[in-house]
């Protein structure tokens, strides 16, 4: 009995030591995974505020809580087995599975597009359906959790792509702690974000001179921010959506279009010096906003081609 106890202690004395290696290269991998995922959570971080936009300031934050649960939801107990599952069983899929929802995003941006070319405010009269505030809130949060779960699903499949190394244990360790970390940064600055002009109508009531000018220059900040956020949060839909097909068209095979706008980016930027790699960067990022665009406006013709009649399909099926 003694000599099984000495040996059970050996073997968690063990245990311990390759869990604290195990734990750095988890750490390193978790580190490396999410620096892949950047655009996604610029892209999530941008389009999040539109969801409290409007409302109630005192609302404001306890939306964000409630977005920021569905946002761990949806990555830890839905995402991230599914990860696992495909890492141990279809690794193969990632990669179309991307491309969906890289898809999905694309079609998304160009959507918001159009309605702003087109006068189209067909979200904003879903939204005044709500018969009441709370109902508007639960369509507010119902309407950010199903973006972010697209966005979290880009964010997990990048994150996965970069751990394949490692063992299905590490993984899901990588995985929840790039789930957690990036869900507080982005939701953490997303309610700085929307409080900004309360707290510049706390600074502007205060006596220092230097803190009321901050306070007013706040208040009149923060209302033209959370537009330009809209917009900016649209191109980074197109952005990464555009970015993650022309990846998988490469993982997939066809590598002729993006070497070509591999090169191009290349050529433009060679004449600008120390900033070649910037330009090099944003000629790269307009050239994946493009495809973006051409495959966003390509889903959105076919789906309002359905949605724009429905009794027509429903008489043809009779």
């Amino acid at each position: 009995m003694p000599s099984g106890l000495i040996a059970l202690l050996d073997d968690v004395a063990m245990i311990a030591k390759l869990a604290s290696a195990s734990l750095d290269d988890v750490v390193g991998a978790t580190a490396k995974a999410g620096s892949k995922a950047v655009g996604v959570v610029i892209d999530d971080t941008a389009v999040t505020p539109r969801y409290v936009h409007g409302l109630s300031p005192d609302r404001e934050l306890p939306i964000i809580w409630k977005i920021t649960l569905g946002s761990l939801r949806n990555k830890l107990l839905i995402l991230l087995p599914a990860a696992l599952l495909l890492s141990a069983f279809a690794p193969f899929l990632v990669t179309p599975l991307l491309m969906i929802g890289g898809s999905y995003l694309a079609f998304e941006a160009t959507e918001k597009i159009l309605e702003v070319v087109l006068g189209d405010h067909h979200a904003e009269a879903e939204l005044a359906e709500a018969d009441t505030p709370d109902e508007l809130e639960k369509r507010q949060v119902a309407g950010a959790v199903r973006t972010d779960f697209i966005l979290s699903a880009e964010i997990m499949a990048i994150a996965l792509a970069e751990l394949g190394d490692l063992s299905i244990g590490q993984q899901a360790a990588a995985l929840a702690l790039v789930a957690v970390a990036i869900t507080a940064g982005v939701y953490g600055v997303v309610a700085i974000i929307v409080k900004l002009d309360d707290i510049g109508l706390h600074m502007a009531e205060r006596r220092g001179g230097a803190t009321r000018a901050i306070g007013r220059f706040l208040v009149r900040m923060v209302p033209k921010l959370l537009k330009s956020l809209a917009a900016i949060g649209t191109a980074a839909m197109l952005w990464v959506g555009g970015g993650i097909l022309l990846h998988g068209i490469e993982e997939l095979g066809f590598e002729a279009v993006p070497h070509a706008i591999h090169d191009l980016a290349d050529e433009i930027s060679r004449d600008f010096g120390y900033f070649d790699a910037v330009v090099a960067w944003f000629a790269g990022a307009i050239a994946a906003s493009v495809l973006g665009l051409v495959i966003g406006g390509a889903i959105v013709i076919v789906v309002r081609q359905f949605t724009s009649h429905p009794e027509k399909y429903v008489v043809d099926a009779q």
